[in-house]
């Protein structure tokens, strides 16, 4: 049974920073892309960042370039994101996710953060 638990989010003052992290368990941690996710309050879920199953690729979308890092622990099957810098903008359900060889996404149940403006 896959499970992706999402934890770290909260309410941060903007230019504050804080770190989500992701449990994972149920499937070969090691062996796959993961990806971190949110969605804004009346907005479509974006892809915010992408790490390879070793860590060494990373990807980011344009607008947390420079603010945001994922990073990945294979022996404890947790994937992290650092947020630092954060904005309004920023405000959003923020949620892991992995595409399995069943071409399945799954989805952790979401944390959220909220910087006000």
């Amino acid at each position: 049974q896959v499970q992706l638990v999402e934890s770290g989010g909260g309410l941060v003052q903007p230019g504050g920073s804080l770190r989500l992290s992701c449990a994972a368990s149920g499937f070969t941690f090691s062996s796959r892309l993961l990806n971190w996710y949110r969605q804004a309050p009346g907005k479509e879920r974006e892809l915010v960042a992408s790490i390879s199953n070793t860590g060494g690729s990373t990807n980011y979308v344009d607008s947390v370039k420079g603010r945001f890092t994922i990073t990945r622990d294979n022996v404890k099957n947790t994937v992290y994101l650092q947020m630092n810098s954060l904005k309004p903008e920023d405000t959003a359900v923020y949620y892991c996710s992995v595409l399995l060889r069943d071409w399945r996404r799954y989805w952790g149940q979401g944390t959220k953060v909220t910087a006000p403006s």
